[in-house]
């Protein structure tokens, strides 16, 4: 069962909103393998257990940027209530409200998961400041390769809105 449970099958599921990592309401049901009504009213029955820095409901607007951003929330575009999102607090906190075997496994592996996530982003941190110690102790002669590998480290920015087609003047 183990194996069902894996972090490939976690990791993409780990949204940041509001400046945090979380998961959706419907994707944790989907991975505990219940009904995303079941473990919301298990979550209701036991709402004290989850203030809001471990669970907190989208609103309407950002439900709206996820349907227009990631097409696998395009059954949210019609949904009647805005879905919960659960912080890796929260995930931790329903291991005792849902009490099932597989609950267990998958609480696991979503910890793992979240624990995983971290390194990464540590170790780029930990990579940048290795490549910025280098670059001060050798010459100038190294500054475009460091230069180039920093911008590999950079997330890739939006750019700007290319027009396309053509643009006929009219003359009078």
């Amino acid at each position: 069962m183990d194996e069902l449970i894996s972090s490939e099958l976690i990791l993409p599921k780990i949204l940041i909103l509001r400046g945090k990592k979380v998961i959706l309401d419907r994707d944790l049901a989907g991975l505990y393998v219940v009904s995303t009504k079941v473990l919301n009213q298990a979550v209701r029955r036991n709402i004290r257990r989850f203030p809001v820095d471990f669970m907190f409901r989208l609103t309407k607007k950002e439900r709206l940027e996820l349907v227009t951003i990631c097409d696998r929330f395009r059954t949210l575009k019609h949904s009647t209530s805005e879905p919960f999102v659960f912080t890796e607090q929260g995930v931790a906190m329903l291991s005792s409200v849902l009490n099932s075997e597989r609950a267990i496994l998958v609480n696991i592996a979503i910890m793992r998961a979240f624990v995983q996530l971290r390194r990464m982003l540590l170790t780029n941190a930990d990579l940048r400041r290795k490549i910025e110690q280098m670059e001060r102790k050798y010459d100038k002669q190294f500054a475009v390769v460091f230069q180039a590998i920093k911008q590999l480290l950079e997330p890739p920015q939006k750019a700007g809105r290319v027009i396309t087609g053509f643009k006929i003047n009219k003359k009078s």
